[in-house]
């Protein structure tokens, strides 16, 4: 019986899974963004969250303890750099999963799991105005009849300047 076992094996022996984990982990950190199915990424955003948290505190011990995890000094080095200084302020919630759909060979779902404070596409508000106003068909009409109007105004003008210097070079030739 399962009974009080609440983590996902993976279909794997311990030390399978968790040499996995971190290594799914490391390339986390170091590429931002990884692709992987839905099952593991939910099994890594579990085991990279605390080790993300104990990285806001910079001291020797925490720094022992996420490499007793990672075993990866480059690793250790951008998650206590560059990841802790964009994370600092934020009180939990470091990753988002993102799905994709299924893969082609087995039909597995597939998604995205990225550090949140590293997408610069999400991080744009780009709320566009949620009210519709409709026109009259007299006034929707006005607009484009006196919009027409300066355009062909304008246009006349042109036409004749760009034939004179063509005049002009005609004359000097003869």
């Amino acid at each position: 019986m399962r009974h009080n076992k609440k983590f996902n094996h993976l279909g794997r022996t311990a030390s399978h899974r968790s040499a996995m984990l971190a290594n799914m982990a490391i390339s986390l950190i170091m590429h931002k963004r990884i692709t992987t199915t839905v099952a593991k990424a939910k099994a890594l955003k579990k085991y990279v969250e605390p080790l993300l948290t104990k990285a806001k505190d910079d001291s020797t011990n925490s720094r022992r303890v996420v490499f007793s995890y990672l075993q990866n000094k480059e690793a250790i080095k951008e998650l206590f750099g560059e990841v802790s200084q964009k994370i600092g302020d934020r009180p939990g919630g470091y990753t988002r999963i993102i799905k994709l759909g299924t893969r082609q060979g087995d039909a597995a779902q597939v998604c995205f799991i990225e550090l949140v404070d590293f997408d610069p596409e999400m991080a744009k508000d780009t709320k566009k105005k949620s009210t519709r106003r409709s026109r009259s068909k007299k006034a929707a009409d006005a607009p484009k009849a006196e919009a027409a109007a300066p355009a062909e105004e304008a246009k006349a003008p042109e036409a004749p300047a760009a034939e004179a210097p063509a005049a002009a070079e005609e004359a000097k030739a003869e």
